[in-house]
């Protein structure tokens, strides 16, 4: 899978949500719905992760220093990170406490059509960040469902998008709903009812995204296709007769780090094997071409030592489905 930053769905929903933000504040000036507070902030809110998610692709472009040898790429995942902790916090948190508020004190609402009409233009708005970010999606999630894709994507960014579009959409419609109760009962409290179930909403993408996020963060592996591609392409047969143990690990959605200790026959002479490690590491960049830092250990494949299984203190992380032992 592609690793793409979906800087198209980004732009398109900042927009949108600086336009739709604008408007729910004006909503909300007119017609004292909670409802529109809530979606005012929960929009702006989302503004801003969109700075974030764009700002963190911007620093993840950084070289490589002696501090950092191996660049800045999984910065990425961190400003995504800030995305859940400002969607949960000033999104979620905000919208529960000024529902819960206007349950306490409700009071009718004035000028009604002022919010419904701000909704129906949000909902188009959102509509049309949510078809581009979806567009975006589906030229790198192949044949894996939606819920798939957000767990598998290496790329945050496109992820936040998804779920932040899909839980405005949500919210949007619970705000219509809350403020059509209000309208119709006379009842200010629906409002009030509708602001909190859009605060939960946006606390529970909110932890979603968190716990991918925090995923990506310790540090994933490649994926189990691209790892298959890096086994074919490291053993030719000749001078490389077998992998030992590998193990991979992302260090940003683009730079994949793969260290392996391979077989190399008892007799190679140090040119042979320096050879050798050079023409594997060529094969691995030509079949996944995001591997870019490589570090590969020749060893005597041992039947002996395969017979006892894989050492964990000698290779971090443990035993893994692609170890042979040595």
């Amino acid at each position: 899978m592609s690793a793409s930053g979906g800087t198209r769905a980004i732009v398109a929903a900042l927009g949108a949500n600086l336009a739709i933000a604008a408007s729910k504040f004006v909503a909300f000036a007119f017609s004292g719905s909670s409802s529109m507070l809530a979606e005012g902030v929960h929009s702006l809110a989302d503004s801003g992760n969109q700075f974030l998610l764009l700002l963190g692709g911007k620093r993840a472009q950084r070289e490589a220093t002696p501090q950092h040898p191996f660049g800045y790429g999984r910065e990425r995942f961190i400003y995504a990170f800030l995305v859940s902790i400002v969607l949960f916090s000033i999104g979620g948190m905000f919208a529960v406490y000024e529902g819960y508020e206007k349950i306490r004190h409700p009071h009718e609402l004035e000028h009604w059509y002022w919010p419904v009409g701000v909704l129906v233009f949000a909902v188009i708005a959102e509509g049309f960040s949510f078809r581009t970010a979806i567009k975006e999606s589906d030229e790198l999630r192949g044949k894996l469902s939606w819920a798939q894709f957000i767990r598998r994507a290496k790329a945050p960014e496109l992820p936040v998008v998804l779920l932040e579009d899909f839980g405005a959409l949500i919210g949007l419609v619970l705000a219509l709903g809350g403020v059509g109760l209000a309208v119709i009962t006379g009842d200010g409290v629906w409002d009030g009812i509708g602001t909190v179930c859009i605060g939960f909403l946006l606390i529970g993408i909110a932890l979603v995204l968190a716990a991918e996020t925090k995923s990506l963060l310790l540090g994933e592996a490649a994926g189990l296709e691209e790892v298959e591609k890096i086994e074919a392409a490291l053993v030719d047969g000749d001078t490389v007769t077998g992998l030992i143990h590998m193990r991979t690990l992302h260090l940003g959605p683009e730079e994949l780090l793969v260290a392996a200790k391979i077989a190399v026959h008892h007799d190679d002479t140090a040119a042979e094997v320096a050879n050798a490690i050079n023409a594997a590491e060529a094969r691995i960049r030509a079949a996944v071409p995001i591997a870019r830092v490589i570090y590969l250990e020749p060893d005597i494949y041992s039947e002996t030592e395969a017979r006892r299984g894989p050492d964990p203190e000698a290779t971090p992380g443990g035993p893994t489905p692609h170890t042979a032992g040595h």
